[in-house]
């Protein structure tokens, strides 16, 4: 397993991968990269740090990448959802529910979100309240509300 670092606005990013895929994006860095195994080498993400670099600058609105987040069944759908999600619009997490045909789901779609591992690329910041109130973020409302504003931005 392979990790990297990213400075981004938001402040340093942690990414992790297989090594053909990307496994994580952090704003913390994850206790696993403590574990032996992990190895730090830039070279296996390259393309994410150029994209997320062209994200960042507002020259990029989506990411073309492999991914490979480890995750229940339910969990995968709801992170598939968020990629679908467009640049610069929010869904509530009733949305979500009612797009997976779980229209009472609405806090196990939280939960799922919350538990995203490839924040920014798999985009939960998107996810808002039914009122449009900005709701939980892992890595605080602040970065969520920066993420919101990039994408909103006037260009």
């Amino acid at each position: 397993m392979y990790w990297t670092t990213f400075d981004s606005p938001l402040g340093t990013m942690w990414l992790t991968g297989d090594g053909t895929a990307l496994t994580g994006l952090y704003m913390e860095r994850p206790a696993a990269l403590d574990q032996p195994g992990w190895v730090e080498d830039d070279a296996p993400f390259a393309a994410a740090r150029d994209q997320l670099a062209a994200y960042f600058t507002g020259e990029r609105q989506d990411f073309d990448l492999p991914l490979s987040p480890v995750g229940t069944p339910f969990q995968q759908q709801v992170w598939a959802a968020l990629r679908a999600i467009p640049y610069g619009e929010t869904r509530s997490y009733r949305e979500i529910a009612e797009q997976l045909g779980r229209p009472t789901a609405s806090r196990a779609v939280g939960a799922a979100n919350g538990r995203n591992p490839i924040s920014v690329i798999v985009p939960c910041h998107r996810v808002v309240g039914s009122s449009g109130v900005l709701t939980g973020y892992a890595w605080g409302l602040e970065r969520k509300r920066a993420l919101l504003d990039l994408e909103t931005a006037e260009v």
